[in-house]
């Protein structure tokens, strides 16, 4: 017997809540879907009339259905923002250049800006050539730093106000749980952040729209929406960290769905008790990012990678810094402990 859309009791149910198990018609998905991010954004004050924000584009599902949602909610409820496509070439191919045509088509579909910037043109380096120096086991950590400090210059380079990312319900609750796993107590303490700044210099808000979204309910609304978005994985992640926390949250998804806002909540009133050490934010000597370091770590792995050390950004190895700082090489001894590094 067909069930019907427990909100409306008008149409005919196409799908069941993840989030909530309830049972609703498409047209009710979409406004319960829209209605909760438009929510967030209010009860967070996410953004101020005027402001121009840059939306990190990938043309996968997240970006592409946040790109669609606040359009919507941009016409919707009158929040006067400048909407721009912003996104990073990280020179993968056959995954990147294929993904790029899917962004390319979201900017004449959703008639926004767009603007690329690459690693090649950033750093002098492709995740190609990268991965082949490092292999496919640390290659994440590379591709991640560079891959957030390119959002910031790309960012800067359109003079945006902000910066919203795609990041899901699952994704901060995966981050928690990986940050717990490797007592990384500063990030545990502020990856729960619905909205990041920084008091370093050139530093632009970030903000996470869909933090409350659950992943499968935003491939629901992109399926039933028919967007248009790109869904194959990264070829080099099926080795990456974050995969043992997706699996472990999906399971525990399966036997509890409360389990994802279960960890966010936790994250979110986790407290340091005092006498705990905090790093102290500042600036990167070189290049002027912000830092926690006298070098950030994208230049110290920079740096590895232009001198044939790519396990220099690997671990712990802030001594050298003032070597690296001062161009000076390093000491046979030095560089054959690094490359007695496991990568």
């Amino acid at each position: 017997m067909p069930v019907q859309c427990s909100n409306c009791v008008q149409r005919r149910a196409v799908l069941k809540r993840p989030k909530t198990g309830h049972s609703l018609c498409k047209d009710c998905f979409f406004w319960a879907f829209e209605e909760e991010i438009h929510q967030t954004i209010v009860s967070a004050g996410l953004f101020n009339r005027g402001e121009t924000v840059a939306i990190g584009a990938s043309g996968g599902k997240d970006s592409t259905v946040l790109a669609h949602v606040m359009k919507v909610l941009n016409e919707r409820y009158d929040y006067g923002l400048n909407l721009l496509l912003l996104s990073v070439d990280e020179g993968i191919t056959g995954y990147r250049d294929d993904s790029l045509e899917t962004v390319k088509r979201n900017q004449q579909q959703y008639e926004l800006p767009l603007k690329i910037v690459a690693y090649e043109e950033l750093y002098g380096w492709t995740m190609d050539a990268i991965v082949k120096q490092v292999g496919l086991k640390n290659n994440c950590t590379f591709c991640g730093v560079f891959r957030r400090q390119a959002l910031d210059r790309g960012a800067v380079m359109l003079k945006v106000d902000k910066i919203c990312t795609g990041h899901n319900a699952d994704d901060v609750a995966e981050t928690v749980l990986m940050n717990v796993l490797r007592g990384d107590i500063a990030r545990l303490r502020r990856c729960t952040s619905i909205s990041t700044a920084s008091d370093g210099e050139g530093a632009i808000p970030r903000c996470k729209p869909l933090k409350y979204a659950y992943e499968k309910e935003i491939v629901l609304y992109a399926y039933f929406k028919k967007l248009d978005y790109f869904s194959t994985e990264c070829i080099y992640s099926p080795n990456a960290y974050r995969g043992h926390a997706r699996a472990f949250l999906k399971d525990l998804e399966s036997i509890r769905p409360s389990s994802i806002i279960d960890v966010i909540h936790s994250g979110e009133t986790l407290s340091i008790k005092e006498g705990v050490k905090m790093p102290v934010q500042g600036t990167c000597s070189r290049c002027g990012y912000i830092s926690s370091q006298a070098l950030c770590k994208s230049c110290v792995l920079l740096e590895g990678l232009n001198r044939g050390l790519p396990k220099l950004g690997i671990g712990k190895h802030h001594r050298l810094h003032g070597k690296i700082l001062a161009q000076e090489p390093l000491t046979e001894q030095e560089e054959k402990k690094l490359k007695a590094v496991d990568f």
